[in-house]
C-alpha cells in the first residue's frame, strides 16, 4: 500500500529529525504491524493513519525536545504497551539501547514481532510489572534514561521508573497537560526517591493544538531500598 510521507516528514523536519528511507519504511511497518495486530487485541485507541503518525510517532520523537538522543544512552520504557515511546525511538535513533517494559506478555508477543519484522538490534521488549524490575539484582539503577508515556500521576510514576535510573541519568515523563499543580503534589515523593525536579518542555506538536509536555525529573541520590513498594501500592496510595 502507498502511504503519503509528506506530513509526517514535514512534522520530523520541525524537530529537526532527518530519518532515511529504510527508517520511513519501518516507521510504515510499524504502523501496519499496530492495525493489524489491533484487530484482535486492544493496543491503541488511534488507528487511522494520520494520526498515528502525529499522535504516536511524532509524540514519541519530541523526546529530542529534552534529551540529547546522539548518546549512546541506554533507555528503559516502563508501561511501553504498544511501543510507545520506547520503540519508535529506537527506529528514529538507532545508537539508543533500549528495554520495553510492559506488565501484559501479549503486548510484548506484539513487540518483539515488530522487533524481528523490522530488524533491529540492541533492543528487548521483557514482561514484568515495574515493581518486580526494579529490585535489586534486576535492572535497578541500570539506565541513563527512563521514560514513560503512562497515563498515571507524577507521584506514581516516579516511584515506578526513578528506581530505573542511574545516578546522573534522567527520568522524562511526556505529559499532555499542564504541570503546574501536579509538580506542588509530586515534589517531595521526587526528592524521597532520589529525584530532584529539572524543568518541563512545553510545546505542541507541529502543526497541530496538541498539547505536550516533557516533565525532566534528575537522578541525584540513590533511591532508597523500600521503594518502589510492593505491586499496587504506587498507583493505590501515591507518595505525598
Amino acid at each position: 500500500m502507498e502511504y503519503n510521507t509528506t506530513q509526517f516528514n514535514r512534522d520530523l523536519l520541525n524537530l529537526n529529525i532527518k530519518l532515511t528511507q529504510k527508517q520511513i519504511f519501518q516507521f510504515l511497518r510499524y504502523y501496519e504491524l499496530l492495525v493489524e495486530w489491533n484487530g484482535f487485541m486492544n493496543l491503541t485507541a488511534i488507528t487511522e493513519y494520520d494520526e498515528v503518525m502525529k499522535k504516536h510517532f511524532v509524540d514519541s520523537l519530541s523526546l529530542i525536545k529534552a534529551f540529547d538522543v546522539s548518546k549512546n544512552s541506554t533507555v528503559i520504557d516502563v508501561g511501553t504497551g504498544a511501543g510507545f515511546p520506547g520503540l519508535a525511538l529506537k527506529i528514529a535513533f538507532p545508537n539508543l539501547r533500549v528495554t520495553l517494559l510492559d506488565s501484559l506478555n501479549k503486548r510484548i508477543i506484539f513487540l518483539n514481532e515488530v522487533i524481528n519484522e523490522l530488524g533491529l538490534t540492541d533492543i528487548e521488549a521483557i514482561h514484568g510489572r515495574a515493581e518486580d524490575f526494579a529490585k535489586p539484582g534486576k535492572l535497578r539503577e541500570k539506565f541513563d534514561l527512563c521514560v514513560s508515556r503512562a497515563v498515571a500521576n507524577l507521584s506514581t510514576l516516579s516511584e515506578y521508573c526513578l528506581p530505573y535510573v542511574k545516578v546522573g541519568g534522567e527520568f522524562i515523563s511526556y505529559k499532555s497537560e499542564k504541570m503546574e499543580e501536579e509538580m506542588k503534589i509530586a515534589k517531595n515523593a521526587i526528592k524521597l526517591l532520589g529525584g530532584e525536579f529539572q524543568r518541563c518542555e512545553e510545546f505542541y506538536l507541529p502543526e497541530s493544538d496538541i498539547y505536550r509536555n516533557l516533565v525532566v525529573i534528575k537522578k541525584v541520590n540513590l533511591t532508597a531500598k523500600k521503594y518502589p513498594r510492593k505491586a499496587g501500592l504506587p498507583s493505590k496510595e501515591p507518595l505525598v
